[in-house]
């Protein structure tokens, strides 16, 4: 059996930073910034940030968490207590594992920024006893497999340049109008997904057989009780570009309490 849910923007938190220079959707968000999901297992955090010039936020330290900046397009600019100094443009990561502590400063810059912070939860317990370290990756430096009309980029997972402590695999799509990505989930996972650009729909494994559609910006959740196999299809006449982030619905170490 596998449960499907669609958020649509209303149901997702809002913030913004630098006197609104940038704003975000957060399907998921900080405990009490209104977004109706929580967590997603060991994904605690997914914003989604808007800078139409550019926008700052000043040093501010983190610890034990995993945090990825993925860029969608401009650049993301990065500096840091380790003495980092970096910036990476679209299709780049910046990955901070920040275990004992770390503080750094992020610049958001356009026009028409965007990219999405994203907080994966180790166990943290162990994760504060470890040296903190950032690394960054190019688009290019992604596995990337394109056929008839699908793209797929493997930022997380077999191939991946990236590793890191959490359980986590992530993919960002791009569908043609009318073609399809089949995508199996694991017994005992969950995909959170996000339709950065066009709509479509999720087919396949529901518990009530039924075709789920969802539009631009909605942000969607799955979890799966038995290895399924599922299917999206790109609707309409655009591109769809969709992120799909896989973690484990439970992990076998205490999360930090989020309400």
């Amino acid at each position: 059996m596998m449960r499907t849910r669609i958020y649509p923007p209303a149901m997702q938190a809002r913030g913004g930073f630098d006197g609104g220079r940038i704003t975000e959707q957060k399907p998921i968000g900080f405990p009490g910034e209104g977004s109706v999901i929580k967590r997603v297992g060991p994904l605690f955090y997914w914003a989604w940030a808007h800078a139409p010039e550019s926008g700052y936020i000043p040093l501010h330290p983190h610890s034990g968490f995993e945090i990825m900046t993925y860029v969608i397009q401009g650049r993301s600019e990065h500096g840091d207590s380790l003495g980092t100094r970096s910036v990476v443009g679209p299709g780049g990561a910046q990955i901070m594992q920040t275990g004992s502590g770390v503080s750094h400063e992020e610049g958001f810059v356009g026009p028409d920024m965007e990219g999405f912070q994203i907080w994966f939860e180790p166990d943290l317990q162990e994760a504060v006893k470890r040296p903190p370290a950032y690394r960054q990756f190019g688009h290019e430096q992604f596995p990337l497999e394109e056929k008839d009309g699908v793209q797929v980029k493997t930022v997380l997972g077999e191939g991946s340049p990236v590793s890191l402590v959490t359980d986590a695999r992530m993919w960002d799509i791009r569908l043609e109008p009318g073609k399809a990505w089949s995508y199996t989930i694991p017994a005992g996972r969950a995909a959170a997904a996000l339709a950065v650009r066009g709509g479509g729909e999720w087919a396949g494994g529901h518990d009530d057989g039924a075709r789920h559609a969802f539009s631009p910006r909605d942000f969607i959740l799955l979890e799966a009780d038995e290895t399924l196999e599922t299917v999206v299809r790109a609707f309409g006449d655009a591109e769809l570009r969709m992120i799909v982030i896989e973690v484990p619905s439970r992990v076998d170490y205490r999360l930090y309490p989020k309400r």
